[in-house]
């Protein structure tokens, strides 16, 4: 098969120092970025029926920039002041940095790991004292929940935003012959703006095991999967399978 256009479930790359630069220019692909999902905030309303009080709490746990902003936001929304003396946890650094947007950076207020929520966990067990609370999506992972349940961590998780489908009325998804996905709610997002839709010989790739696990589970065929021992990215996966083709 013939590969020309492929659909990727993401927004474009900000320069053209992206890998998928390469991935285009070596086998003449027509990539077209198109996000797929939207974040949107659950709004104050909601929020209260939840009956979390934001100052009862003394630290914070980041794991994205989106959860910054809409926490943030919705502190706003409530007339919320947050105490000076609030510690926040977070699983990057550049979540920390993040934080400047909001809050003066302290050493003594702010902490971070190397992007493992195991690491983030070293540093929260040296703090058990505090009471935590875990801004997240609506749906979100349960491994960080159960992680602090385990070590018997106060905390409360705080549901503040979501992940909508986006509208993709005007994509002609039958002139694809690859789409890349790399969250369930892209699957969900798929099968809501088509309904009718059938893979016929599109070839299908997936990031994560969730993701993978949802497209099966639509009855969509995995042909590319990331990451593995020998394709860490999704532009490696890709690349494997390109040259599987070629051969």
């Amino acid at each position: 098969m013939k590969f020309k256009h492929v659909l990727i479930s993401q927004p474009p790359p900000e320069n053209d120092k992206s890998p998928y630069v390469d991935l285009i220019n070596d086998y003449s692909l027509d990539v077209c970025f198109r996000k797929f999902i939207k974040i949107e905030s659950v709004g104050a309303r909601e929020f209260r029926k939840h009956r979390i009080q934001v100052p009862d709490y003394t630290a914070i746990i980041f794991t994205s920039k989106n959860a910054i902003d809409h926490f943030f936001s919705l502190c706003e929304e409530l007339r919320v002041q947050i105490s000076e003396q609030m510690k926040y946890f977070c699983t990057s650094e550049a979540i920390a940095l993040y934080l400047q947007k909001y809050v003066q950076f302290r050493k003594r207020k702010i902490f971070f790991c190397k992007n493992h929520f195991s690491d983030l966990m070293d540093v929260i067990k040296k703090h058990k004292d505090e009471k935590f609370l875990f801004p997240c999506a609506e749906n979100h992972k349960r491994e960080i929940p159960q992680m602090l349940k385990q070590h018997k961590i106060q905390f409360s998780a705080a549901p503040i935003y979501r992940s909508v489908p986006e509208d993709l009325s005007d994509i002609d998804i039958g002139k694809y012959q690859m789409l890349v996905f790399f969250s369930p709610f892209g699957i969900q997002a798929l099968r809501l703006n088509f309904p009718e839709y059938a893979q016929g010989d599109t070839v299908i790739a997936t990031f994560g095991k969730a993701t993978q696990k949802a497209a099966e589970k639509d009855g969509l065929k995995v042909q590319i999967t990331a990451p593995t021992k020998t394709a860490p990215s999704m532009v490696m996966a890709i690349k494997e399978f390109m040259e599987k083709q070629g051969k």
